[in-house]
């Protein structure tokens, strides 16, 4: 029988985390909760955990003081920060530090269970660019949903700065982009991290033609023609997960 993934919930809500653990408990988790960071620490000490669900707002040490900590001790461990309030210093800090992905209470149990069984596995985090906000928000909330931590950006200069501060595996890219075009950002965030993979995107097949042939030889996986199917989308990014595992 395979060994049980361990959860470690860590929430000033007792009744946040009773909740939790009986659900995913339920869900075949081996599943512990704290109810402060310090106390995460001491149980980080102890054993090790797959995966840690951590509250960013907390007293005394707010979840990513915690975060912080936690990487000391067992680097190793993927961390999935939970937030119920607009905390965009902190989540934007999480995120630097290496927090696999951060989700917004109240929480959806299946996307929960989604981002425990990618992250304990590396599953691949993402990155869309659009200057569409429609695009990018349609994009997030399924790819999410299916348990990819998504970022997005509305140009290429926002999405090179993110690319900048925590590498992403995946990027779908639009050509037509304010300042920098589709391209060009791939090729500059490529030189930040030489193994992205990109899939570019377009609505306009003809006008980016000669673009597009030269981001498929510069190393683009593939092109996706708007209006697409999210199927399409999903069926590449798993392509792709399965080429990066080996």
């Amino acid at each position: 029988m395979p060994e049980k993934t361990s959860v470690l919930i860590v929430d000033d809500d007792e009744m946040m985390c009773k909740t939790l653990a009986d659900v995913l408990t339920k869900k075949g988790y081996d599943c512990l909760s704290v109810e402060s960071g310090l106390k995460a620490i001491e149980k980080l000490r102890q054993k090790p955990f797959d995966v840690v669900l951590m509250d960013i707002k907390m007293p005394v040490m707010d979840g990513v003081a915690t975060y912080k900590e936690l990487k000391k001790i067992r680097p190793e461990t993927k961390v999935i920060m939970m937030t119920a309030f607009s905390l965009e210093e902190l989540i934007k800090e999480a995120l630097e530090e290496g927090a696999y992905a951060v989700v917004k209470k109240p929480l959806d149990i299946d996307k929960i269970v989604s981002m425990i069984e990618r992250s304990s596995k590396d599953g691949a985090l993402i990155m869309v660019v659009d200057d569409d906000p429609q695009t990018c928000k349609t994009m997030k909330d399924i790819l999410e949903k299916k348990g990819f931590p998504t970022a997005t950006a509305a140009s290429g200069e926002e999405a090179i700065q993110i690319a900048k501060q925590r590498p992403q595996d995946i990027l779908f890219i639009d050509m037509k982009l304010p300042a920098l075009n589709g391209l060009e950002t791939y090729l500059a965030i490529k030189k930040i991290n030489p193994k992205v993979i990109a899939i570019m995107m377009t609505a306009h097949r003809y006008e980016f033609q000669d673009l597009l042939q030269i981001a498929i030889k510069d190393g683009a996986y593939a092109c996706l023609y708007k209006p697409f199917d999210m199927q399409e989308v999903l069926k590449l990014v798993e392509e792709i997960e399965k080429i990066k595992k080996g």
